[in-house]
């Protein structure tokens, strides 16, 4: 958990680092003209996180390949509590949209930082390569999110909500003794 936080500081930092110190941009807005909205760019984010969220049980329930894949996933988290779930799903969702999309979006495209978002998350084990594929179509919505509010916080809160509710039912359902059991 520590070592999770400390990674995702890490990439915040170097985002920071690159968009405000060497770019003298803002990191939080792509356009510093551009105001954040407050309540409609998280509620943006979230209801694009419960489509998200919506489909992957939908896959986890329809096909085998959604729920190998979650099988694989739970596995390789193992089991966590709620509050580790939380705090690992705000971190990623500030750190990674932080440089993925606050950083190399604007200098890349959003297709490329959308590539790059999957390879971060393409683990070598064939059972967790549609994973990979699943980041890259969340990366497109995410950066679709940032381009569309011209900020972070609508994919910041789409992050957050994906990855909190997906790794909690992850922990819960494959991650832990008594998931496995069943």
């Amino acid at each position: 958990m520590v070592a999770s936080t400390a990674l995702y500081a890490v990439l915040a930092a170097l985002a920071w680092g690159w968009r405000a110190g060497v770019r003298e941009r803002s990191l939080l807005r792509a356009d510093p003209d551009v105001a954040v909205h407050w309540i409609r760019d998280p509620l943006l984010g979230l209801a694009a996180g419960a489509l998200v969220i919506a489909l992957s049980a939908e896959l986890v329930r329809r096909t085998e390949m959604g729920r190998a894949l979650a099988r694989a996933l739970g596995a390789a988290i193992g089991p966590l509590e709620r509050r580790h779930c939380l705090a690992l799903a705000a971190t990623s969702a500030v750190g990674e949209e932080a440089l993925f999309r606050g950083a190399l979006q604007p200098e890349i495209g959003l297709v490329a930082a959308s590539a790059v978002f999957a390879l971060a998350h393409l683990v070598p084990r064939r059972d967790l390569l549609p994973w990979c594929a699943f980041s890259f179509a969340a990366g497109l919505l995410l950066g679709g999110l940032y381009e569309a509010t011209g900020n972070l916080v609508a994919p910041i809160a789409a992050h957050f909500a994906i990855n909190a509710v997906n790794l909690e039912r992850l922990a819960r359902d494959y991650g832990g003794p008594a998931a496995s059991a069943g």
